[in-house]
């Protein structure tokens, strides 16, 4: 008997020896991949992002701008006391301010977003590229509301940014955040999206920031944020930080918000928003949970404006708004601003809760106006 298992026994065990070995080194031979012997971990992410960048980084300039400020003065004892008494006001002085930012070419015709920040009032815009080239640009439109800029450039051959889908990310995907930080000449930095939607920053008037822990600096403002095959999510803006420099906390305006702004302003040289003329708040937890307990869900209507769209169809402070035009009002971020993706002039039905009883208001939508009076 034991000679018979030392006869089959060791040709078995080599045989599967060396079975292992070909599964190992030959993986393709019984229909696996190398990847599918490594476990999950072969599937993470790539060695390089070095495509990605060279397809974005050509499509994203370096601005630099100037402008004339007052130059404080320091008056001599001697000119405080002829002011004193004669009334005499020198002239004033004026020096050169530089600044510095990025921009994103969006179309081959020489359309660049940029943030407004960035190029408010300046009186000369200088945009180079990575191939070299300089030219100075003229400024379209702004809209300070989402602090975004559209500026214009005349030169051929433009390298037009791949636009991605802010839409369809996720946190955790990867971000590269290409731009000019603190003038040193194009700088790609890497991260993750942090988060989705942030709002109530105080930044904008419009808020609806991808945050992302790419380095982000002075300079990098209107530089772009792309994903992991190169594709533009967003124009970076911001950043959080208690030094002045990158700590891990930045902020992008999604792509989609910013070409809607873009097309507005190139359209109509301004951005025209739908507006209702109120003022949202979200409902304290006590209260929100007694709407729930009894099967509403909405927003609370904080004040209202004086003669604007929803003063003139009868919404009071303390309304309760359930749906504008047949959309749930989850939030007053996303209702407020999908009333400024609505035409104005277009009439709309607002569902709400007042004293506890449900009721169905039709306004107009107006334009939001550049100064309004709040309802006391």
């Amino acid at each position: 008997m034991s000679n018979t298992l030392r006869f089959f026994g060791w040709p078995c065990v080599v045989g599967v020896l060396l079975a292992l070995l070909i599964i190992q080194r030959y993986p393709h031979w019984v229909g696996l991949s190398d990847s599918s012997l490594l476990g999950t971990s072969a599937q993470s992410a790539p060695h390089s992002y070095a495509n990605a960048v060279n397809g974005a980084a050509p499509a994203v300039a370096n601005l630099y701008t100037t402008k004339a400020v007052d130059k404080p003065r320091n008056p001599s004892l001697e000119e405080q006391l002829l002011q004193r008494f004669y009334g005499d006001n020198p002239p004033h002085q004026q020096r050169i301010q530089s600044s510095l930012g990025s921009a994103v070419i969006m179309t081959p015709s020489g359309y660049l977003l940029t943030n407004n920040h960035v190029t408010a009032n300046a009186e000369q815009i200088v945009v180079a590229l990575k191939d070299g080239r300089e030219t100075f640009a003229r400024v379209i439109g702004s809209d300070p509301e989402t602090d975004l800029a559209v500026l214009k450039i005349d030169l051929e051959n433009l390298p037009a940014i791949s636009l991605g889908q802010s839409d369809n990310i996720h946190i955790g995907d990867v971000t590269l955040a290409i731009g000019n930080p603190f003038g040193v000449g194009q700088t790609v930095t890497m991260g993750i999206i942090s988060a989705t939607g942030r709002n109530q920053l105080g930044l904008n008037t419009y808020e609806d920031f991808i945050q992302t822990d790419a380095a982000i600096n002075r300079g990098n403002s209107g530089g772009a944020l792309v994903d992991a095959n190169g594709n533009l999510i967003g124009i970076n803006t911001a950043i959080i930080s208690e030094s002045g420099g990158s700590q891990g906390i930045g902020f992008a305006i999604p792509i989609k918000l910013a070409l809607e702004v873009m097309k507005s302003i190139i359209a109509h040289g301004e951005v025209i928003r739908g507006w209702l003329g109120v003022e949202v708040s979200s409902m304290p937890a006590e209260m929100a949970e007694a709407y729930k307990r009894a099967g509403y869900h909405g927003i609370l209507v904080h004040s209202v404006y004086l003669d604007g769209p929803a003063d003139q169809t009868g919404l009071r402070s303390g309304d309760l708004i359930l749906s504008i035009d047949g959309e749930p009002a989850a939030d007053g971020r996303s209702s407020m601003n999908q009333v400024a993706r609505t035409r104005p002039g277009k009439r709309i039905d607002i569902r709400i809760l007042r004293n506890g009883q449900p009721l169905t208001l039709q306004a107009a939508v107006g334009q939001r106006p550049t100064q309004v009076e709040v309802n006391p």
